[in-house]
């Protein structure tokens, strides 16, 4: 395993971090295969375990709490607020009122006095930066965060956040976690030169592009996955935005296969190559997930195989551009680009 400097915060973390969102519900996980998986990784060298309020409604960080107990000064603990806990209007967001109860649920779920690492979901656009950036500071002061940070900004709202801790004198966002992948590579034009500038570490959620890159969904293959039971549309080959990332996957394959690597190799290689990336955040459901997944902890990829890959799946690109989770709400609702 390699170790990386989180932004400027001095803390040292694994370059691979274990995501937790199929812990519970989602992933038809129990807490034996959590605890096992949670074993297993630490035993690989990870120290960075990921999780989030609302993945299987809380019971994600029980189920992490449970399997860290005993070790926790050993982890670098993170999770996730702002994305709606329940129908209730007020259950979501990035407001103070929110954040300051929701911190004190989370902790109570994952057992622990404290998080290291505090994020904003997604962006709040009905709550102002300073009245979210007080809160997180103020709960730094308490003791409860260590540090704190955004997942899924744009760009532009990355460079306001960083403003408006300056003008008010608040402590600032040190992360981002952003969608990452070799078939999503949109971040790279507008957010990753943004986090570079404002020196703050990347946490690079879905390097397997939500299993495209995992080497079960090949051409001619039913695809059976986990995922695509879920969201069936995003594997619906009919689907010409899918039939291309099949096309690249089969161009992608035979470039690992060259360079003597499994497509997860590859994927997570290329993900952690960036020098404006700190981690990659894998989510296997399974020990066998995450034991081909830890074999890519030491992938170091060259520059010709960066090269092919470029020129497979062009820099700056998305090849699902409906599927980005940072796009500006005028762009999805016309009432906000209009008189």
């Amino acid at each position: 395993m390699q170790y990386r400097t989180l932004g400027r915060t001095g803390v040292q973390v694994s370059t691979l971090a274990l995501g937790a969102m199929n812990f519970g519900a989602i992933g038809r996980t129990t807490q034996d295969e959590a605890t096992a998986i949670v074993d297993a990784a630490l035993a690989g060298g990870i120290n960075v375990i990921d999780t989030a309020d609302m993945y299987s409604a809380g019971d994600s960080e029980k189920m992490v709490g449970k399997a860290i107990a005993g070790r926790r000064d050993d982890i670098v603990l993170a999770t996730k607020a702002a994305l709606p806990m329940s129908d209730e209007r007020n259950h979501q967001g990035a407001s103070r009122r929110w954040l300051v109860t929701e911190l004190d649920d989370s902790l109570r779920r994952l057992g622990v006095d404290h998080v290291d690492l505090y994020q904003i979901h997604r962006w709040d656009p009905k709550t102002g930066d300073e009245e979210t950036l007080s809160a997180l500071t103020d709960l730094q002061r308490a003791g409860k965060i260590r540090y704190f940070g955004s997942s899924t900004f744009p760009a532009y709202r990355i460079v306001q956040a960083q403003w408006a801790a300056r003008e008010h004198h608040l402590s600032r966002y040190v992360t981002e976690q952003p969608g990452y992948s070799i078939l999503q590579r949109g971040i790279e034009t507008h957010v990753l030169p943004v986090t570079e500038e404002y020196g703050m570490g990347v946490l690079a959620w879905s390097p397997l592009a939500s299993g495209w890159l995992s080497g079960a969904i090949r051409e001619g293959r039913e695809i059976s996955t986990n995922r695509s039971a879920v969201l069936p549309q995003r594997f619906d080959l009919t689907r010409p935005g899918n039939r291309a990332r099949l096309e690249a996957v089969e161009r992608l394959a035979k470039v690992a296969d060259q360079a003597g690597l499994s497509l997860i190799q590859l994927a997570l290689g290329f993900v952690v190559a960036h020098p404006g990336v700190t981690s990659a955040i894998i989510g296997p459901r399974t020990l066998a997930h995450l034991e081909s997944q830890l074999a890519a902890a030491d992938t170091v990829l060259s520059a010709d195989v960066l090269d092919a890959i470029d020129g497979i799946v062009a820099p700056g690109t998305d090849l699902a551009p409906e599927e980005k989770h940072d796009t500006p709400p005028a762009l999805l609702d016309a009432s906000l680009r209009r008189r």
